[in-house]
């Protein structure tokens, strides 16, 4: 394959918040930074689609709030699996990492008063979200931007990182490989550090509310290259995605409007959250999950499939004003929300499980850093709303700090061999076949989707295992048509992969976790169990790890 190179100090994988805070952080130190996207920069990470809010205790609405109190919300709501460590700074570092966005031009909400604006979330104790209406992550993504931009720092897009290169004591990062997907040439970096914010896998499944890059990359490259991954059991299904129409099946419906007001009925006209947890529509994300799979498991789901999210109750004026992403967005597609209701169901949103991290975002592999949905650890068994958007601020500096002091004790190394061999890894998938990569990809989102969703059980775990190996053995016999140029199969190929081996990973760690807590639910071991309160490590070396928490 043609190739280009590139070197730098402190290489950043993704552009979203985690990434744009780290590069914003590394640069403080005067060193060659390049953020390298899969996507277009600024917009391929679904920092820009987190709508409701950050959470920081700022107790600007409810005084009696502090950070000893987001804590405790944030353990309890992880069902006691997080790294406590972690969860200490993200409490107390976000605050002033909110400040900081304001002086990015991220603007936030006021009170009259002029002090910050804040609502309330799922399994928080007090009026704790931050937000910019409902498009809190967009306004947040616009000052990063517009910081980015005032240090000159360097950005590529559409390259897809396929592998981390190591040195030929194979304990050390020292760049990355990655296909342009523009033509299809092979783009190397070399950098002294290298920082994961690549995001999550919501792509796993076939009704996400991710962007189209979000196939486990940043996952699967760091596995490769050695690091744990930790808590990969635990994925996130957001109570509310759209329905309908199909081509906006998953879309995230704002947590925002529950915090606002909004209900959830059956279609019976029932509000039946008050029958699953007297916190109702604001318990934490998976009670309200479960409560709407099993409304419609049940039968008492719509024609379409879902349930009802309702906000007519509320004053227009509260609608337009603080709904107002909401409002265009089911405008868009023939719904006026102000006088009817919304249909949605649950959808793959979020992977509390990553790569494992210390406090400064140092992996368990040389010169590679994490932060942001890429890393694990800080949510536990599940992820409160709006504490995702202060994690990639808190850890993305963290991670973007210790990387630029990293990198100013390091030396530019290269290794030929290991190129070569991505080159050819890469190049040998273009061939003739009898399957297409898109057919592996969308099977395996089903199988997902049917057995290692929102209610899981030992037999259908089996099965998805059983057919993940199959899967696998179908990849030698992809069909990829050749040339230079963008080639989709060529990228479908490589996301086969990656996806194959991280959907196994997810796979197992669901199979061995036999207990249910809190994303994770198995309705063969529906009891949470003090013996597993504890984190499932995988690593490349076979050897299978548990963190006691």
């Amino acid at each position: 394959m043609e190739r280009e190179v590139y070197e730098c100090d402190v290489l950043i994988i993704g552009s979203g918040g985690a990434g744009c805070r780290a590069a914003i952080e590394a640069s403080k130190y005067d060193l060659d930074i390049i953020i390298v996207s899969k996507g277009l920069t600024f917009k391929s990470g679904c920092t820009t689609l987190a709508e409701g809010g950050y959470n920081a205790a700022f107790g600007a609405v409810d005084c009696a709030d502090s950070v000893e109190a987001h804590f405790e919300d944030t353990l309890k709501g992880g069902g006691y699996l997080n790294d406590s460590n972690l969860v200490k700074i993200l409490v107390e570092e976000a605050p002033q990492r909110l400040i900081e966005l304001e002086r990015y031009g991220a603007l936030f909400d006021r009170q009259e008063s002029g002090q910050i604006n804040q609502r309330p979330f799922g399994g928080q104790s007090y009026r704790r979200t931050c937000f910019q209406g409902d498009r809190t992550g967009h306004e947040m993504m616009l000052g990063l931007k517009e910081e980015v931009t005032k240090r000159g720092i360097e950005t590529m897009d559409e390259i897809m990182i396929t592998s981390l290169i190591m040195d030929e004591t194979g304990r050390n990062v020292i760049g990355a490989c990655g296909l342009s997907l523009k033509d299809s040439k092979l783009t190397v970096f070399k950098a002294k550090s290298v920082i994961l914010g690549s995001g999550g896998a919501g792509w796993l499944y076939p009704v996400t509310s991710n962007t189209l890059q979000k196939t486990g990359d940043g996952y699967f490259i760091a596995y490769n290259a050695g690091a744990d991954l930790l808590d990969m059991e635990q994925v996130q299904f957001h109570p509310t995605g759209m329905i309908h129409p199909e081509s906006r099946k998953g879309v995230l419906v704002t947590e925002a409007v529950r915090g606002e007001g909004g209900i959830l009925l059956n279609s019976e006209g029932e509000r039946f959250m008050e029958k699953y947890d007297p916190r109702k529509e604001l318990a934490t994300r998976d009670v309200v999950a479960r409560a709407i799979y099993n409304e419609i498991r049940e039968g008492r789901g719509t024609a379409k499939g879902g349930v009802y999210l309702d906000v007519t109750h509320l004053p227009a004026e509260v609608i337009e004003e603080k709904l107002e992403t909401m409002l265009a967005q089911f405008l868009d597609v023939g719904v006026d929300i102000r006088k009817e209701p919304m249909e949605v169901a649950p959808t793959a949103h979020h992977f509390m499980g990553g790569v494992r991290i210390t406090e400064n975002g140092e992996t368990t592999v040389g010169n590679l850093f994490a932060a942001g949905e890429a890393a694990g650890g800080v949510h536990g068994a599940n992820r409160l709303g709006g504490n995702a958007l202060a994690d990639t601020q808190v850890f993305g500096k963290r991670a973007g700090e210790a990387a630029a002091k990293n990198a100013l004790d390091s030396e530019l190394l290269s290794n030929d061999a290991f190129v070569d061999d991505e080159d050819a890894r890469i190049s040998g998938l273009i061939k003739d076949g009898t399957v297409y990569p898109f057919e592996i990809k969308k099977e395996l989102e089903e199988v997902m989707w049917k057995d290692v969703a929102i209610i899981r059980n030992q037999e259908g775990l089996m099965a998805a295992l059983k057919r993940i190996k199959e899967l696998k053995e179908m990849l030698p016999d992809m069909k990829v048509p050749g040339g230079m140029g963008f080639n989709k199969d060529l990228q479908d190929a490589l996301e086969a992969f990656v996806m194959l081996d991280v959907a196994e990973i997810v796979t197992k760690a669901a199979f061995l976790r036999r207990e249910s807590r809190g994303s994770h639910y198995r309705e063969d071991y529906p009891e949470t169990s003090d013996d597993w309160k504890k984190s499932i490590v995988f690593n490349k070396s076979g050897r299978l790890k548990f963190i006691e928490r």
